[in-house]
Formats: C-alpha cells, sequence, structure tokens
C-alpha cells in the first residue's frame, strides 16, 4: 500500500510539473538556460584540467628537453673526435693494405723468380747426374772386362 501512495505520488508530481512547463513558456527558457550553464561549467572544469595537465607537461618537458640537448652536445664532442680517429684508423690501414699488396706482388714475383731458378738447376743436375751415372756404367764395365780379360795375367797367390 504504501509504495503504491509513494507511486501515485510521483506520478502527480511528474504531471504539476509537465503542467507547469506547458502552463509556462518562460520556465522552459529557464529550464534550458540552466543546463546551458551547467554543461559549460563542466566544459570549462574540462578545459581547466586539460590546461592543468598541458602546462604540467610543458614545464617537465621543457627540463627533460634541456637535459637532453646539453647531453646531446656533450655527445657531439665525443663524437667527432670519435670520428677524426676513425677516418685515421681507416687511413693506416689503407696505407698498410696497399703495403702488404705491393709485399705480395714482390713475394710472388720472388717465389716465380726462384721456381724458374730451381727448375734450371733440377733440369742441369739431372743431365749431370745422367752423365755420371753413364760414366759410372762404362767404368763399371770396363772393370768387368779388364777383370775377365787379365784374370791369368797377374800371380794370384792366397796370401796377397
Amino acid at each position: 500500500l504504501v509504495a503504491l501512495f509513494g507511486l501515485a505520488a510521483a506520478v502527480r508530481t511528474r504531471q504539476s510539473s509537465e503542467a507547469q512547463n506547458q502552463a509556462n513558456p518562460i520556465r522552459k527558457v529557464v529550464t534550458m538556460l540552466q543546463a546551458m550553464q551547467r554543461k559549460v561549467t563542466e566544459e570549462g572544469e574540462k578545459e581547466r584540467e586539460l590546461y592543468d595537465k598541458f602546462m604540467c607537461y610543458c614545464k617537465n618537458g621543457k627540463g627533460d628537453l634541456t637535459a637532453s640537448i646539453a647531453s646531446a652536445e656533450g655527445k657531439v664532442s665525443n663524437l667527432g673526435s670519435e670520428i677524426k680517429a676513425a677516418e685515421e684508423k681507416k687511413a693506416q690501414l689503407e696505407e698498410d693494405l696497399k703495403q702488404a699488396q705491393v709485399d705480395r706482388s714482390a713475394a710472388k714475383d720472388a717465389m716465380a723468380e726462384a721456381t724458374s731458378i730451381r727448375e734450371k738447376e733440377a733440369a742441369a743436375f739431372a743431365a749431370e747426374k745422367s752423365d755420371l751415372d753413364a760414366n759410372i756404367g762404362a767404368i763399371e764395365s770396363a772393370v768387368a772386362a779388364l777383370e775377365r780379360g787379365m784374370a791369368g795375367g797377374f800371380l794370384q797367390t792366397s796370401a796377397a
């Protein structure tokens, strides 16, 4: 029962406010202006919060950016000297490479010359060896022939 009475009272209140709004056009304008005022106030508060956040970002961001710039400027001089050192090292390595190429070419030439000399010496040795082997063979056959031909020419004793 109490719920029914409460519901009936709410319906009557609503009907009476609707009747007042319909009956009084100024009331509509006032209600609309009040709603607009609330909306503008809420938007103003949101804008104030955004502004405060942005100002905080600007203040903090400026300090961070200033520190980053100072750090980067310090690194620039270090990097410049590192670049110069790297360029000098590169130039030195290029010189070393050129010298190594010259040395390699000289070594190849020396090796080719030594190989040529060795081949000539090997050919000369082979020819001389062949000659000497032929001479040794001839001497051995001459000694054998002499031994056969003169076997009885000398007195052979067991004491000799």
